[in-house]
């Protein structure tokens, strides 16, 4: 039995679809799937199932939803303990955990030099999208920070995705896909320098000139920031004529990395030279709509 949460909450059996009626039901099994395998106290399912306003008697409450959850999923294992409520499936059965399993392994044969095995690794774990993340509880206090986590996901997978391309000599599918993601995210820089690779490999030198200088003039006005390393150096290798660009490395930008995406203050003065300091701010759009 699979479960998918990116999207509206999806149960499988094989091949059939296993309908999970009633709008708390459906929640308890997506704040279940959030941590497949681990128990979840029963504090916490009362938050997302009640939110500030739990009933009076909430561990026979709790208990009672998750005994009708197993009726209406028989297949599907929902065990108790002392520590709260465990659903008994395997990282794999969950979608999200696979999409972070392949996304991984996609980015980790990116720095390998593996640009095919990446490429396919990164399309399967796109390919498990069917929506926003956690979509029928995406407004829930208790799921912003899994729905900004798995947002960024998409997004860092998404930019690993265009480079694998890239790499393959998939130019034209890499600058639609990049047009629209750097209209959606327009400071991230990375996706930018990703579009500018493009853009010169596809013979369109002028747009990828115009593209680098109206994230320049954005980066100063609104940060006060100049492009980073990695944004010009694919200017640099744009206006010497080399249309692959500079190639990612393994010291590509990550995740998290200050410079990936990241929303920085301004210039620090000359006795800080170095420590600017930035915080990281996904997008809740996590992409170009939900084909892979």
């Amino acid at each position: 039995m699979r479960v998918g949460i990116l999207g509206p909450l999806e149960v499988r059996d094989g091949d059939r679809v296993v309908e999970v009626g009633g709008a708390r039901l459906r929640a308890l099994l997506i704040r279940l799937a959030l941590d497949p395998g681990r128990s979840v106290g029963v504090d916490a399912l009362a938050e997302a199932l009640w939110g500030d306003a739990p009933p009076a008697d909430t561990p026979n409450a709790v208990q009672s939803l998750v005994s009708r959850l197993r009726r209406a999923v028989p297949g599907l294992g929902v065990l108790s303990g002392p520590a709260g409520y465990r659903l008994a499936l395997g990282p794999d059965d969950v979608d999200a955990e696979r999409f972070a399993r392949l996304a991984r392994a996609g980015r980790e044969a990116l720095r390998d030099g593996d640009a095919g095995r990446a490429l396919a690794d990164l399309r399967a774990a796109l390919a498990l999208w069917r929506g926003p993340a956690l979509a029928e509880v995406a407004d829930a206090p208790y799921a912003s920070a899994a729905v900004a986590r798995l947002a960024e996901l998409r997004l860092s997978a998404l930019e690993d995705r265009a480079e694998a391309e890239l790499r393959t000599g998939l130019t034209a599918p890499a600058v639609a896909e990049l047009d629209e993601l750097t209209a959606a995210h327009p400071l991230r820089e990375r996706l930018a320098a990703l579009h500018l690779r493009a853009l010169a490999a596809a013979g369109r030198p002028a747009e990828a000139l115009t593209a680098y200088e109206r994230i320049r003039r954005r980066l100063a006005d609104e940060l006060g920031v100049d492009p980073s390393a990695d944004l010009r150096a694919a200017h640099l290798a744009l206006l010497r004529g080399d249309a692959a660009g500079p190639g990612a490395s393994p010291g590509s930008p990550r995740p998290g990395s200050p410079r990936h995406g990241a929303t920085c203050g301004p210039r620090s003065p000359p006795s800080s030279v170095g420590t600017r300091t930035c915080a990281g701010s996904p997008s809740s759009s996590p992409g170009t709509g939900w084909s892979p």
